[in-house]
Order: C-alpha cells, then sequence, then structure tokens
C-alpha cells in the first residue's frame, strides 16, 4: 500500500489539493507558496524515508481559535510537506473506508453534505419523530484514542510503513505557545486527514445507533437522534 501513498500520480493530486486550500505555514514556517520548489528539491528523498519507514514527521502547529460560544478551539497545523503526505494517505484510505460508512453520516465525505444533512432531519420530523435529542461529544477530537483509532484502521491496513506514518501523524508532538507537547491522545482539527480519521471512529457510533434502530443524523461529531415521544427522548438521552 505504501506504494500507492507515494506514487507520483498520488502525490501530483495530493500536492494539488493542498496549494488550492492553501493554509497557514507550520513548525518550519515554509508558506504554501514555497512547496513545490520544496517537493521539487526533496521529493526523492522524502518518499525513499517513507518507504524505508525513516521519514521524521515535524511538529504541529498549535494555534487557538475562538468559537461562537465564547471558548476556543485548538487547531493543529503541520507543516505544508506533512500535509501533502497526509492528503496522500487520505485518497489511498478514503475508498477503503468510505463503503462501510453508514448512510446517515453526512460530513467530510464525498457527495454528502450538510444540505443534506438538514433534509434528513426534515423527513425523520415529518415521519412523526419530532422529538429530537442533540448530542454533545464534548472535546471528541481532543480525546480520541489513538490505540483504538489504530486498531480500526490496522484491520483494512495491515502495511507496516503505511502504519508507521500514520501513527508518526497522530503522535506528532504540538508545540503551543513556544512550548513542545506530546501528544497520545486526539486528533488536532486542522489536518488533512482529522475529517476521514474521526469518521472511521465515529462510524463505529452509527453502527451501534443503526443496531438500536435508532433514526439519526450525525455530520462530523455532532448528531441527533429522532424519537415519537417526550418519554422516548428522555430515556434515550439518559444512555
Amino acid at each position: 500500500m505504501i506504494k500507492h501513498v507515494t506514487s507520483k500520480k498520488n502525490l501530483n493530486e495530493a500536492y494539488a489539493r493542498v496549494y488550492r486550500n492553501k493554509g497557514s505555514a507550520g513548525v518550519d514556517k515554509v508558506h504554501i507558496n514555497e512547496l513545490k520548489s520544496t517537493l521539487q528539491g526533496y521529493a526523492k528523498q522524502y518518499i525513499s524515508q517513507i518507504e524505508r519507514k525513516t521519514y521524521q514527521v515535524s511538529p504541529i502547529l498549535g494555534v487557538e481559535i475562538p468559537k461562537s460560544n465564547g471558548k476556543k478551539r485548538l487547531l493543529g497545523i503541520p507543516t505544508v510537506v506533512d500535509r501533502v503526505f497526509q492528503q496522500a494517505i487520505h485518497q489511498v484510505l478514503q475508498p477503503l473506508f468510505e463503503p462501510d460508512f453508514q448512510k446517515h453520516s453526512y460530513g467530510f465525505r464525498p457527495q454528502r453534505n450538510a444540505h443534506q444533512a438538514t433534509a434528513q432531519s426534515l423527513l425523520n420530523i415529518n415521519a412523526g419523530f419530532q422529538h429530537i435529542v442533540d448530542i454533545d461529544l464534548k472535546s471528541f477530537f481532543d480525546e480520541v484514542s489513538h490505540y483504538i483509532l489504530l486498531e480500526l484502521i490496522y484491520k483494512k491496513v495491515q502495511c507496516k510503513a503505511t502504519m508507521r506514518l500514520l501513527r508518526s501523524f497522530l503522535r506528532a508532538p504540538i508545540l503551543i505557545n513556544g512550548r513542545l507537547q506530546k501528544r497520545r491522545k486526539g486528533v488536532p482539527q486542522g489536518s488533512p486527514l482529522s475529517p476521514l480519521l474521526s469518521n472511521i471512529l465515529l462510524n463505529e457510533l452509527d453502527k451501534e445507533l443503526e443496531q438500536r434502530g435508532h433514526r439519526y443524523v450525525r455530520y462530523a461529531d455532532d448528531f441527533s437522534i429522532y424519537v415519537k415521544s417526550k418519554v422516548a427522548a428522555k430515556r434515550v438521552g439518559n444512555n
């Protein structure tokens, strides 16, 4: 699989996506406009290191941004080079996991969007499921278990080099206010991989909701369950 990740076609597509998305420089202060020349000079070296499992992932830059509720959200910004390789992994993993994702998950998936999530919510309400239980997964992205996530991925990706690179990205230390901090949990928002990784983990929640026969809609870490009575809503909310 690692050869697929590092193939010329896949890396060119990853570079184009990262360049289109722009974004800030990481800890090395290399700007997106410098990415092409950097890859032209070092791409072969990076690819060789990745395939030999010696590539050293850079720390991520922690930046706090304000939320609408007055609190702050921590973004983790990888270097532009690391973003390319994260995007390359994303492009290989997405087709493997997408067929297993549940139909009422709408966030960060091909041909799915927030408008569809809203439409499904209205269908549930119009079908008589008018009592809504909104579930807030507190600090989900900060609390993701690396062990559980990697176990889920390993079931489909039994390539040591790919898993090693993925683990390195997951566990890259974060630089916050000039201080480097180790990470053993969490998927910082701001990387090309975080949306897919969150969906891989939260798909386990979706499957549980499906098994229990609930009507629900999920968009990233926000989801709602739709039931027909206040009693049922209270019961679901307490479980």
